[in-house]
């Protein structure tokens, strides 16, 4: 019975194909291979029928249902769709599409991955065409600076799945590790354990506070014998000994991801080696091989514009904005999900998780392991795609470490506080009370100094996540686990929201913190 209905299905949906591929060609469009809850019909330049065109039809009733690959068509379809009720409704997506569209600029593709190279494409087109003036005929060329395809991985920094990584690692050689903080720790000063809260806040969209103005290696990467230092220009992979660099005692090491000093020598993305040079004095001219770039730029200056200007707007109608006092934003971020029937704010809530998950999204894509592909399928076509780029994942997470830590250095320099515990970008501090305001770093005036520690919702400010009785983190952190864990166990006001405490071992084990991005 089963085998027969999904049979009727499939020559159900073969035949709608047709139908619909026979109405397209009459005005010179296509539609996609394969059609679902959404699809595109598209024409061609240089077709009959008009200009250049796509457009993405998404059929609400059909959100959900289909095959696997047909409901993979629309995961992103599906949250727009979702309204407070729990419902799929076609009002809500029609409502949300228009904002999410008027807002980046591109409709929403299968997944937030998908659609940050969708935008990246239309905002920094790979491909322009021409027309041929003698015979009308029209071709593609790719633009200058456009990223190629194939597979143009270097050794050092080709992904953790590429077989030129696994091959280094088997000859215990280095390679390069840019990622964000993950775990580290360290005990409390004689100031610090004497105080009563741990405080717990995290940066708002780390990666959109760098990528504007962050030159990436667009053009393949070479390798360089005693290369030259241009101040951090050229985008790259440097190999440098930062053993004998001193650096802050009570801070995370700038240049691992541990944030334990490294123990080595190492390769490390160009942000990193311009940091290490201009606040640490490492010396560059010690550098003995580089992997650099034949082609440096902000790729993604227009996309993250994009992704940027959503998010504010969408934030905006849940009362979050730039400029906000510390006690206002505390007082806004609060409530900020208390949606109820208010359809703007139920929308804005929708939107800028998307617009959230997008540009992570994107930046994971950079090194898209495709865990659900065999080696060779993936050499074959993730691996060679023009957005499988490694090394441009590195420079990013390179980057928001280094505005990470050169915000928490300010800090320190400033007020004397440090971190005890950093994950991702959630930073722990010692404080007097259950509250984020006394670590603030302030002018006269009473107004944030820039480049320090700040509360808003901007990238690259921080919002309050949670405060833990001190005691309970230093217990955590006696059992050697990261006390991080506990902070989806605690209100922002230290009352215990975790799991029922039944003994010592239960007792703020938590959610743990995801080893993604914060919340926002």
């Amino acid at each position: 019975m089963t085998r027969s209905t999904d049979s009727r299905r499939a020559r159900n949906s073969a035949s709608l194909h047709t139908k619909l591929a026979k109405a397209a060609a009459v005005v010179g469009m296509e539609i996609s291979d394969q059609i679902g809850p959404s699809f595109h019909v598209f024409r061609r330049t240089g077709s009959a029928g008009g200009p250049k065109t796509s457009v993405r039809v998404t059929i609400a009733p059909w959100l959900g249902q289909g095959d696997t690959r047909q409901q993979a068509t629309s995961a992103l379809a599906a949250p727009l769709a979702t309204a407070p009720d729990g419902t799929k409704d076609g009002l809500t997506l029609t409502r949300r599409y228009r904002a999410f569209t008027t807002d980046l600029g591109a409709a929403p593709g299968a997944t937030t991955a998908t659609t940050a190279m969708l935008l990246l494409d239309a905002v920094r087109p790979r491909v322009e065409w021409v027309k041929d003036e003698t015979t009308g005929e029209w071709s593609s060329h790719l633009r200058e600076g456009a990223l190629l395809k194939g597979d143009l991985c270097v050794a050092p920094a080709a992904g953790a799945r590429h077989p030129l990584t696994r091959e280094l690692l088997s000859k215990g050689e280095a390679v390069c590790e840019e990622e964000d903080y993950k775990w580290w720790a360290r005990e409390l000063t004689e100031q610090e354990a004497v105080r009563s809260w741990a405080v717990a806040v995290d940066v708002c969209a780390s990666y959109l506070s760098v990528t504007d103005s962050l030159r990436l290696p667009i053009g393949p990467l070479g390798h360089v014998k005693n290369p030259a230092w241009d101040g951090g220009k050229t985008a790259g992979l440097w190999f440098c000994d930062f053993t004998g660099t001193p650096v802050d005692e009570l801070l995370p090491h700038p240049a691992t991801f541990h944030g334990q000093p490294p123990t080595g020598p190492g390769w490390y993305a160009t942000p990193t080696v311009a940091y290490m040079a201009t606040t640490y004095g490492f010396d560059p001219a010690t550098i003995t091989d580089a992997y650099l770039s034949t082609h440096t730029a902000p790729l993604l200056k227009e996309w993250t514009g994009r992704i940027r200007g959503g998010y504010k707007r969408a934030y905006a109608d849940l009362g979050l904005m730039d400029g906000q006092a510390p006690e206002e934003f505390l007082s806004a971020y609060a409530v900020h999900k208390d949606v109820g029937q208010d359809l703007v704010r139920a929308d804005a809530l929708v939107l800028a998780g998307l617009y959230k998950n997008i540009y992570k999204g994107g930046i994971g894509k950079w090194a898209d392991s495709a865990r659900h592909l065999d080696d060779e399928t993936w050499l074959e076509k993730v691996a060679s795609s023009w957005s499988y780029r490694p090394e441009m994942r590195f420079h990013i997470i390179a980057a928001a470490r280094i505005a990470a830590h050169r915000r928490l250095r300010k800090t320190l320099q400033l007020t004397g506080r440090a971190p005890f515990a950093v994950n991702v970008d959630s930073y722990l501090y010692a404080a007097d009370q259950p509250s984020p305001l006394e670590l603030l770093p302030v002018k006269d005036d009473g107004t944030p100094v820039p480049g320090a520690l700040r509360l808003g919702i901007a990238p690259g400010s921080h919002k309050h996540e949670s405060s833990i009785p001190l005691h309970a983190a230093v217990e955590v952190m006696g059992r050697r686990e990261h006390p991080s864990r506990l902070t989806h166990d605690y209100a922002t006001d230290g009352t215990y929201i975790g799991p029922e405490q039944s003994g010592t071992d239960e007792a703020g084990a938590g959610a743990g913190h995801d080893d993604q991005e914060g919340d926002n």
